[in-house]
């Protein structure tokens, strides 16, 4: 009979299949710490992850100057259950596994898979804000509709020395809408048909795959005229530096706003040669007018030097947003490199006194199946459970673009 093709084990499986189909962005990022929570890995919810050591560099024969290795590290937290829980009576268990698939399952994937996505894309892109600050766009309101913007943002990633493989960029349909119509011959769907597996792959330009994906993150941003702002005195004088004191400005600032500051330029990480572009921070909080707490930290020497210039700037010196006057919500894209972010889940455990729990685990997707029966109903009760986390590994290895606003 047709009912004995609706094992729970296949039930999983289709389920994971589903499932991967339906994450874009999760299917383009790092997974690779998925391992880590097996019922024989880590104990407990959060891993470390290590990050490369910085060194500088001796130039001859000189006396050696040994440098202290000092390691720092980002946490990955797996804590976050979701789920999808179903009923089904007889009549419906009697059906084939595709029509079983087609009308349950598939709805039931497309709502966790849709929220899972949206929590980790949104929650990326406002990761990268706060502890990078790679970002793109012209005057407000000025629409994206050339890949000029995506050439600046590849050559961001460049600058913090991203591989050059593995490349992704994520816009909403808006976004691929006006590009589509402003660069028609950039695009050859015939070089994607390998990556159609993937919902919302639309093609590969510019050294990265594009996805159209409408749970990208948009961002409301006051009214801010920083045009008179300057430095508010002498402080940028020791490693570390993470407040700007602001003068000649009263009005708040939002958090994620960019900022620069005249003559304060970025490096390159390892040779700590000037660029000609000056370092962009982001505001991570605004207690007063007056302070504002930033990311990254500014470090003048050192092995994580990452500014050059700050010797000869002013104590009044100029600040001033990256030629964005914003007071609306705008949208945005994200280029990234796959391990500037990493997305992990978990084995959920087995119930012991459970007839029908089953878990599988594919492409870094790791599912819990648990069915029970309610013989009062005749019903066969279903939940289908995912536990999850995510963190941004190397957040410089990605550049939000902006455009216009809603």
């Amino acid at each position: 009979m047709a009912n004995t093709l609706l094992t729970i084990d296949k039930i999983t499986r289709e389920a994971l299949r589903i499932a991967h189909e339906k994450a874009s962005f999760i299917g383009s990022i790092n997974r690779q710490f998925d391992r880590s929570w097996t019922s024989e890995g880590v104990a407990g919810n959060t891993l470390r992850i290590r990050t490369p050591t910085q060194y500088t560099y001796r130039n001859g024969s000189r006396v050696m100057d040994v440098q202290d290795s000092v390691q720092t590290s980002t946490s990955l937290v797996v804590a976050t259950q979701v789920g999808v829980d179903m009923r089904f009576n007889s009549a419906e268990l009697a059906q084939s596994l595709d029509d079983f698939s087609k009308l349950h399952l598939e709805p039931a994937m497309a709502v966790l898979m849709s929220n899972v996505e949206n929590d980790v894309l949104q929650g990326c892109m406002k990761l990268t804000y706060k502890t990078a600050s790679n970002v793109l766009g012209g005057a407000a309101g000025t629409t994206i509709s050339t890949i000029t913007p995506f050439n600046f943002a590849r050559s961001l990633l460049n600058h913090g020395l991203a591989p050059m493989g593995d490349r992704s960029v994520q816009v909403n349909s808006e976004t691929m809408a006006n590009m589509v119509n402003g660069m028609p011959t950039y695009f050859n769907p015939a070089g994607a048909i390998s990556e159609q597996f993937r919902e919302g792959m639309v093609a590969r330009t510019g050294m990265a795959d594009f996805y159209e994906n409408e749970r990208v993150w948009t961002m409301t941003q006051n009214a801010s005229d920083l045009s008179n702002a300057t430095l508010g005195g002498t402080y940028i004088s020791t490693n570390g530096q993470t407040s700007l004191f602001v003068s000649n400005h009263a009005t708040a600032i939002s958090t994620g706003t960019v900022l620069t500051i005249a003559g304060v330029f970025d490096v390159h990480p390892e040779t700590k040669v000037a660029y000609s572009r000056l370092k962009q921070f982001v505001v991570t909080a605004s207690s007063d007018v007056s302070t504002l707490t930033i990311s990254p930290a500014i470090y003048i020497s050192g092995p994580r030097q990452n500014v050059a210039g700050v010797g000869t700037t002013s104590n009044t010196a100029a600040i001033s947003t990256s030629g964005l006057g914003w007071a609306s919500t705008y949208n945005m894209g994200l280029m990234y490199h796959r391990d500037a972010f990493t997305f992990a889940t978990a084995e959920l455990p087995l119930m012991a006194d459970a007839a029908r729990c089953v878990r599988k685990t594919y492409d870094g997707l790791s599912l819990r199946v648990w069915q029970a029966s309610d013989i009062v109903n005749d019903q066969l009760l279903t939940r289908i459970d995912m536990l999850y986390g995510y963190a941004a590994i190397r957040p410089e290895w990605a550049a939000r673009v902006l455009g216009a606003g809603q």
